[in-house]
């Protein structure tokens, strides 16, 4: 079956629902064909294994040279934390970035092949399609999660091991890559060609990553970093996969929750309203 048969027929059933008023048929709606472009999306992934295997080089890289390194020097403040434990969420949240936010490149490729103008002609509203595409990339980021869980293990880096903690940092990483892989696609719908885009894809990721608590606590920043560091979205992500894997549960990861999931929520609107856009 093709993509496009296979996309027609999950979605058929779901799109006899639209046209009901019901506020429950309608997210059900939603929730059904954004689960058809996601498992559509996973299924790329289970055909391209490799690139799993090849984007968890650079997370092993900063955990063993720079985090073995710096842990040796003592220059950073951690508090009872080794230096190793503190910097792997870090890492974690810095892998879902780096891997999501040049997702949109596929919007680009599926755009010159043909591929994304038939996909928007599925009978699937715009909104669960950009649903389904950050969900996709969610999968995508919670694969790379557990590979790097998986490596810190094999390291001995001292995390809290339990279920609720990993069940809420997968959560966590989720919401992540929905996120960045959103603003991804805005990056897509504006650029239109892949070399543009990778240049404003490096122009966000290095700042978002310097400008958060990744690698070094927010308070050995300057005061004007400090303010940009707590609004930085990658900075909540980083806060909730620490309480939840070194420090426990922390007062503020309601507010890190809060800004993570507010951030998703306007760029999914967004996108959903000018995803058409990057096929003109």
């Amino acid at each position: 079956m093709t993509s496009d048969s296979f996309v027609s027929a999950r979605v058929a059933s779901a799109d006899a629902l639209l046209p009901r008023q019901g506020l429950l048929d309608g997210l059900w709606a939603y929730a059904r064909c954004a689960l058809v472009v996601a498992e559509l999306e996973v299924r790329k992934l289970r055909h391209d294994p490799l690139e799993l295997f090849t984007r968890a080089v650079q997370p092993v890289l900063w955990l063993v040279v720079f985090g073995q390194a710096f842990a040796r020097l003592r220059v950073i403040p951690t508090g009872s934390q080794d230096y190793v434990t503190f910097l792997a969420p870090g890492i974690l949240a810095q892998s879902v970035l780096f891997v999501s936010i040049f997702y949109g490149l596929t919007l680009i490729w599926e755009r010159d092949q043909g591929i994304l103008q038939k996909l928007l002609a599925m009978p699937v509203p715009r909104a669960s399609f950009v649903a389904g595409k950050a969900l996709g990339a969610g999968v995508r980021g919670l694969s790379q999660g557990v590979m790097i869980l998986a490596i810190s293990l094999a390291l001995g880096v001292h995390l809290r091991w339990s279920v609720v903690g990993v069940l809420t940092s997968l959560l966590a990483v989720i919401a992540g890559a929905g996120l960045f892989s959103t603003v991804s696609m805005l990056l897509a719908i504006a650029v239109k060609r892949r070399e543009h885009f990778m240049g404003l894809g490096q122009v966000i990721t290095m700042p978002l990553f310097f400008a958060s608590n990744a690698i070094y606590p927010i308070s050995v920043m300057p005061p004007w970093l400090q303010v940009v560091a707590r609004v930085n979205p990658l900075s909540a992500l980083v806060d909730l996969l620490r309480g939840a894997l070194v420090a426990g549960d922390t007062p503020e990861a309601l507010l890190d929750w809060t800004i993570l999931l507010a951030a998703l929520a306007v760029v999914q609107l967004v996108a959903a309203r000018t995803c058409h856009r990057v096929v003109l």
